[in-house]
């Protein structure tokens, strides 16, 4: 049986589109995701006929940020789950590499971009989002605090008050707010 990759590869021309392909679980990221979007935003980064860089998100999402049904079941299994060397082996590499990539990577988003999935898109170059994207700082929501870059990036953003204000009630920003607060660059019908 062949196991379907939960991230889609595509070229068009010098562009390459990266996909988060995990649509039944809003493109939450568990091993799988993160290890794959590592390996292509690295090849990305050393193919010289690469010129941009897409991510988006499959179905009604970008990403829902991290699988905590994933983090369990390793937990359950009896694993040793420090977040901290998690985030630096699995998160801050794809980060580091989008930031010091010397071509624009533009996060699309579509539908909800939260927790670890607003930390991908905040570490973009670009955010465009569709009428149907919300982002969602929700860490507080489930007793983490901002993760995936987002501590560093949001409040450059949209300025301290307002990256304060996210993370501390979780609300959904609209794409039209978003692109008020300077968090969406452009939006798309």
């Amino acid at each position: 049986m062949t196991t379907r990759s939960p991230l889609r590869v595509e070229r068009d021309g010098a562009v390459t589109i990266l996909t988060l392909d995990r649509p039944e679980v809003l493109n939450a990221f568990n091993e799988a995701l993160t290890e794959a979007l590592n390996a292509a935003i690295a090849d990305c980064a050393a193919d010289a006929a690469i010129r941009a860089v897409v991510i988006t998100g499959s179905g009604r999402a970008f990403s829902a940020g991290q699988d905590l049904d994933d983090r369990l079941a390793m937990i359950e299994k009896g694993g040793d789950l420090r977040l901290g060397d998690e985030l630096r082996r699995r998160y801050h590499p794809v980060i580091a590499t989008i930031r010091t990539m010397r071509k624009p990577v533009i996060a699309a988003v579509n539908g909800v971009a939260a927790g670890a999935g607003l930390g991908l898109a905040v570490a973009c170059d670009v955010r465009v989002a569709a009428a149907s994207a919300s982002f969602r700082a929700a860490w507080a929501r489930v007793g983490l605090v901002p993760d995936a870059g987002s501590a560093f990036f949001l409040p450059r953003l949209v300025g301290w008050g307002r990256a304060l204000d996210m993370v501390l009630t979780g609300d959904p920003v609209s794409a039209d707010d978003a692109l008020r607060y300077g968090l969406a660059t452009r939006l798309w019908p």
